[in-house]
């Protein structure tokens, strides 16, 4: 999902197609966040646009919302850490959910899954990402599921009184870095405090480690049913008086085309104490950095805990929580 400076999922560069091959490099942990399974809504969605017959990937008809989901998202493990999080925080299940910056509105659509009881909100500027969402997720639920989604175009800072008064506020996949400034980023958390109900509980997550200031290709092997294709997280300019950084996503194909600029990127790379102080200046309580733990070949492992410090690592992710 991209984002542009209004609180959007989708300020996208037009993507380019062409058939270059590019260096790799690999690193501990990478700066986007992926099942190694690709995710569930990866697998709906890439089923509903390609029909029935299965065939190589390819630039030419590859569908980059599609792309993401198997190479970016793992919405089910993410909606188990803030569905058992919240439940251990507050002793009971979670009913409602907004979900800023939704994009595709793919983890609103996991949350309604989940239990009967679950309703989601998802909020997002992008009005062709979100039409893009409800044709090819929100449209393969159940009646009853879609009955219990709601997806708006609206700005993140005026959720309205349909965006109020819930469980759980999610902004993830780095979606809140559009706000370059303390002032502005301080003004969002602020309004997500507001609009919480009154035991609510805001998850985000952040991207860092010492090579996240650094100018270079992250690439990756994503392989589904359909086939291989592979991923690349370009982190392409980083300013470091400012802290901004433009980053892309371009996928390269088995038969030599590539998808260049498929997502850009153009935010601030917000370092964990800063988003910490933010957080409780802007009223959060109890405010928690989940880091995650290491496998035995030492790379992350999916199992996010409550940490106060941290390894110094080439890249991590992580999650943050605050409570109102």
């Amino acid at each position: 999902m991209s984002r542009t400076k209004s609180g959007v999922a989708a300020g996208v560069a037009g993507s380019e197609i062409e058939g270059k091959p590019v260096a790799s490099r690999g690193k501990k942990r990478t700066g986007q966040r992926a099942s190694k399974a690709g995710s569930k809504a990866g697998s709906k969605a890439g089923a509903a646009a390609r029909g029935k017959k299965a065939s190589g990937w390819t630039a030419a008809t590859a569908d980059r919302h599609v792309l993401y989901t198997h190479a970016v998202q793992s919405v089910d493990a993410e909606i188990d850490f803030v569905d058992e999080t919240f439940k251990e925080i507050r002793g009971v299940r979670a009913r409602s959910l907004r979900e800023d910056f939704c994009g595709t509105a793919a983890t609103s659509c996991e949350w309604v899954g989940r239990r009967p009881s679950n309703v989601a909100i998802g909020l997002d500027l992008d009005q062709p990402t979100l039409d893009w969402g409800m044709e090819h997720l929100v449209e393969r639920l159940t009646p009853s599921q879609r009955k219990r989604i709601t997806l708006l175009h609206r700005d993140v800072r005026e959720p309205g009184r349909e965006g109020s008064g819930v469980d759980i506020v999610l902004a993830m996949n780095f979606s809140y870095w559009i706000f370059a400034t303390r002032a502005e980023l301080g003004a969002y958390f602020k309004r997500v405090y507001e609009s919480l109900g009154d035991r609510g509980v805001f998850f985000l997550d952040a991207y860092g480690g010492w090579e996240s200031m650094k100018e270079q290709r992250d690439r990756r092997e994503i392989k589904t049913k359909q086939g291989s294709f592979t991923y690349i997280w370009d982190q392409v300019r980083y300013e470091p008086i400012t802290g901004h950084m433009d980053c892309a996503i371009h996928f390269h194909f088995p038969d030599g085309t590539r998808m260049r600029n498929a997502f850009t990127y153009s935010w601030r790379l917000w370092t964990l104490p800063e988003i910490q102080e933010l957080l409780v200046e802007a009223g959060f309580r109890n405010v928690t950095v989940y880091w995650e733990g290491d496998d035995e070949d030492g790379e992350g492992n999916g199992e996010f805990e409550p940490a106060k410090q941290g390894e110094a690592c080439q890249a991590f992710i992580c999650y943050l929580s605050g409570e109102k």
